[in-house]
């Protein structure tokens, strides 16, 4: 099943709620746009299919309209909320696209226990970065190795359930999910590795493979994959906890599994299995704050009977925030790996290291500056006459405009 033709009820709901309810109690719209000066990394980016893992690579120019955000909140009575999010981008399939469409039900409650309901196609639970408008950072541009991934590749597109306990010290949140149209997710970690980008894919877009890849399984090139697809018609799920203490430190551990059948395929698109451990810790003190998260799992596919090809992936990383009057200064260090099972072709390790600077001068106005370096190594690099190990640095200037 296309994703075009199984999300589209989804989205169209969720801009239909928040159409009719213009006239609501509470309404509210958000969004940004963002214009950048780029020194471009030097290897191609993946987005053009290279192996460069930045956003912004070879022949890339140095000005970039970066993207635009719009988010539609209506609060249609307090126990029921629906959101809408599109993501404007010269590099998606349609200019315009959804990123997200979703309700959420949370009864008032008078006791320490809260629970809510959420359905639609919206972002996990798990990122302690991307927290403001459009899935984006407080702290950087570009975001770790993870929460890249988590927007390349990761939707939820169903429904998520919340149980809360409130105590003086703190709230523990306990959180499940069902959902489908993610079968394919894995199949970027695998084929092209670790990225950072702050293009999340939206909803109807698809991703172009590496040509690398496909010139190495002698396929025809390029080529794209969608992500948010149904292939074998069986849920997957996360669940997890969250603990967001009164003292300014939260932690919080997910288990993720997709249950795709990895024999499964619709046409020349496979399902991957995919199930990653997540875990995250965060803590604020006076003019600082630490971020720090990691992830451990692995992707499956079996393209015939009796063959599987198996790609474990590994990344941590721990940001330092400092935040006083208009001025946020941030760094953070990444740890990536991938290993594929027989073939080292598609194997991978690597750091990287990022330091932003934002001055907030005004409400509706944001300046960022940000440098991004990566080191890393991947035999696939031979297939482009490229040495396996390569090193980058993208530099960028943002300018972004609120609403």
């Amino acid at each position: 099943m296309r994703p075009d033709c199984a999300l589209a009820p989804l989205g169209v709901a969720a801009f239909f709620v928040l159409t009719q309810s213009a006239h609501a109690v509470d309404f509210s719209f958000d969004g940004f746009a963002d214009f950048r000066l780029v020194a471009p990394a030097g290897e191609r980016s993946w987005i053009d299919g290279g192996l460069g893992k930045t956003r912004y690579g070879e022949g890339d120019s140095n000005f970039q309209f970066g993207d635009a955000y719009g988010q539609a909140t209506a609060l249609l009575s307090p126990e029921l909320v629906a959101v809408a999010v599109v993501r404007a981008d010269d590099t998606q399939k349609d200019f315009v696209l959804p990123m997200e469409g979703w309700l959420r039900y949370r009864p008032v409650s008078t006791t320490p226990w809260r629970w809510s309901v959420k359905a639609g196609a919206f972002f996990a639970p798990f990122s302690l970065e991307n927290d403001e408008v459009g899935w984006t950072s407080h702290w950087t541009l570009t975001p770790s190795a993870i929460n890249s991934w988590f927007g390349d590749e990761l939707r939820t597109i169903g429904g998520e359930g919340t149980l809360e306990w409130r105590r003086e010290e703190g709230t523990l949140s306990l959180i499940g999910s069902l959902f489908g149209w993610n079968d394919p997710a894995g199949v970027m970690m695998a084929d092209r590795g670790w990225t950072f980008d702050d293009r999340p894919t939206a909803l109807f877009d698809d991703l172009r493979e590496p040509d690398a890849t496909l010139i190495l399984f002698h396929e025809p090139y390029p080529d794209t994959t969608p992500i948010f697809d149904e292939i074998d018609h069986r849920a997957g799920w996360y669940a997890g906890a969250d603990w967001s203490d009164t003292d300014a430190w939260r932690v919080q551990l997910f288990r993720y599994d997709n249950e795709a059948d990895p024999a499964a395929h619709d046409g020349d698109y496979f399902a991957w299995r995919t199930d990653f451990w997540d875990a995250g810790f965060s803590n604020s003190w006076e003019e600082f704050t630490l971020l720090a998260q990691g992830l451990s799992g692995e992707t499956i596919i079996t393209p015939f009977p009796g063959f599987s090809s198996i790609t474990n992936f590994d990344s941590a990383y721990a940001l330092i925030g400092w935040e006083r009057d208009d001025w946020r200064l941030a760094a953070r260090g990444d740890l990536f790996r991938t290993h594929t099972a027989g073939n080292s072709f598609l194997s991978e390790n690597g750091y990287a290291l990022t330091f932003a600077a934002t001055w907030v001068p005004k409400d509706w106005l944001r300046l960022t500056g940000e440098v991004l370096y990566i080191d890393s190594t991947r035999d696939e690099h031979n297939v482009e006459g490229l040495a396996p190990n390569q090193s980058d640095t993208q530099g960028q200037l943002s300018l972004r405009f609120y609403l």
